[in-house]
């Protein structure tokens, strides 16, 4: 029995998931090489491994005839006959030709080629398990690392592959800790094997923790509409309901927050915002900054670009620690996002009022009849104040504007800018329109 043969036959099947059959397949194919080299003048030889007990034979085809000519290829009819007594001349038989230290010779060729034909072996079994698993959640254990902070992660039969760029930072990980994650792929390396790819940073992971916890996305009443990450500190989530009875957002925090407690803890505290979708992209902004109030915004469709004005109070929490809140929240909506203090903005739109105010064109000096959004009574106590045309309201302050009847800062505010777009619009009227600003909050006050 060669038990070197046997002891490989077992590791391969047991740790590695490989069939016997396959291994000794693929050994007899190495040892067929050596054996024709180790037989002098044979043809068709063959080589064959027990399975069971490891034992190798070399066979040779000979043909059988009267008188041997060539001891290499023919064997006589006597000698065959002692073989299988039913042969007859002209026919071919396989007689053993096993070279001495042959076993020896078999383990080592066994060696060299398990080195070969395993990652063969192995890509078979990967694909074969993991192919139909791919954003999939699996579990193993960190094995070793590989450059510094590649983790190899224990999978059973197979082990899986942890890039750094597929863990966030925040986490640290040593030989042994348990690893819960997403298996993101499954592809071919360059040594001709496979390889599982997994991951903790790709946003699917979130999708998948949320459909382990709330019943709901598995049973297609709440969706999860788009998943935006920066790995480690922040994940925001836009989720719709298909259930007008379903408040999504319920759904997803659970009962005291436990739901949504159990992912947080997953991502090693990670904030996770959930937010209600929204088609319109500044109400699904305005969704994801509640309770903080868009005071302005400007859109352009062209440019994908959106410019919001908030409350200097609230300018850093909008644009969050390194920016990224606001990037985060530009991703979601499919814009990118650009955020203005409201002082900042106040300042940069009396400059412009007032250059446009000092504009010489006769427009500026036509009677006004109306002005759009501003109710009648407002309007008449603007011209009796004498500010009846865009010039003389332009050139005025919103503290003056505020002094009129029925006009508190916010209504002036809403005035100046009114009048500031109207001139715009006519001075290019002859070219299409691409940016829209609008207030959003504050109402008309008597």
């Amino acid at each position: 029995m060669n038990k070197d043969l046997i002891a490989i036959f077992e590791y391969l099947e047991r740790e590695k998931g490989i069939k016997r059959e396959i291994v000794i397949a693929a050994i007899e194919e190495s040892l067929l090489v050596a054996a024709q080299k180790s037989i002098t003048g044979s043809s068709n030889a063959t080589v064959s491994i027990n399975s069971k007990t490891g034992e190798i034979d070399v066979f040779c085809e000979k043909e059988i005839v009267n008188e041997v000519e060539n001891e290499a290829q023919q064997i006589s009819l006597t000698d065959a006959q002692e073989i299988d007594p039913e042969c007859e001349t002209g026919q071919f038989i396989d007689i053993v030709v096993t070279p001495k230290d042959f076993g020896r010779i078999a383990a080592q060729k066994a060696r060299q080629i398990i080195t070969q034909k395993l990652r063969s072996a192995e890509r078979d079994v990967i694909y074969e398990e993991y192919r139909h698993r791919v954003n999939e959640l699996i579990s193993g254990t960190v094995k070793r690392f590989v450059r510094g902070s590649k983790l190899i992660i224990d999978l059973g039969k197979v082990e899986g592959i942890m890039p750094l760029k597929e863990y966030p930072r925040t986490e640290q990980y040593r030989v042994g800790d348990k690893v819960f994650a997403l298996l993101k792929e499954v592809r071919d390396n360059e040594t001709g094997g496979a390889e599982v790819i997994l991951s903790r940073s790709d946003p699917e992971f979130v999708r998948q923790l949320f459909g382990q916890e709330v019943p709901e996305i598995n049973d297609g009443t709440v969706i999860i509409d788009k998943i935006k990450r920066d790995p480690g500190y922040r994940t925001k989530v836009s989720v719709r309901s298909t259930d007008p009875k379903v408040d999504p957002v319920g759904a997803c925090v659970g009962m005291r927050g436990l739901r949504v407690k159990n992912i947080v803890r997953e991502l090693s505290n990670e904030k996770v915002d959930i937010i209600p979708y929204s088609p319109d992209p500044i109400e699904l902004l305005q969704n994801a900054l509640n309770p903080i109030e868009i005071q302005k915004f400007s859109l352009n469709d062209d440019d994908k670009l959106l410019t919001i004005v908030v409350n200097d109070d609230d300018y850093a929490v909008v644009i969050g620690k390194r920016g990224m809140n606001a990037y985060l929240n530009g991703q979601l909506i499919g814009y990118e996002l650009e955020v203005q203090r409201v002082s900042d903005y106040n300042r940069c739109m009396i400059v412009r009022r007032l250059e446009l105010s000092e504009n010489p064109s006769e427009e500026l000096d036509a009677t006004l009849e109306s002005i759009f959004g501003v109710n009648n009574l407002i309007f008449e106590h603007l011209v009796e104040k004498g500010y009846n045309t865009p010039r003389s309201i332009l050139s005025a302050t919103h503290s003056e504007l505020a002094e009129i009847p029925g006009i508190n800062i916010e209504t002036a505010d809403r005035i100046l800018e009114q009048l500031q777009k109207d001139f715009v619009h006519l001075q290019e009227k002859s070219s299409p329109e691409t940016e829209v600003v609008e207030e959003l909050s504050g109402d008309d006050s008597e």
